[in-house]
């Protein structure tokens, strides 16, 4: 599984890694029950820190697409790839209203109008 960061964004690190282990999932790259690479060696891979790959875990683990276990590591959770693809796609959406200047409440308003 390959994951990039631009140290040279203006983005976290925590979330370049979490966006792309998002992409990688909803690709379905690493299937349900999968472990994710050790948070040591993809921070020394990454050459970042430890909790910062901890902390994109920890935000992977509250959108519900990984689960976090001493021990056991972080594993896939079923259903990981369509949650990943929505996450990834409300992410580009936020950006995209904050872009135009539309606020939290009009754009939940325009979701509730198109889930509708």
């Amino acid at each position: 599984m390959l994951v990039r960061i631009d140290p040279a964004s203006t983005v976290p690190l925590f979330e370049q890694v979490a966006a792309s282990l998002r992409r990688a999932l909803g690709d379905g790259s690493p299937a349900p029950g999968e472990q994710l690479p050790p948070a040591r060696e993809l921070a020394a891979a990454l050459e970042i820190n430890v909790h910062t790959v901890l902390r994109a875990y920890a935000l992977l683990r509250d959108e519900g697409l990984i689960d976090l276990r001493r021990r056991r590591g972080a594993v896939v959770l079923g259903g990981a790839s369509a949650r990943a693809r929505l996450a990834e796609l409300a992410g580009e959406l936020a950006g995209e209203a904050k872009r135009a200047g539309v606020g939290f409440e009009e754009l939940t308003g325009i979701l509730k109008e198109k889930y509708s």
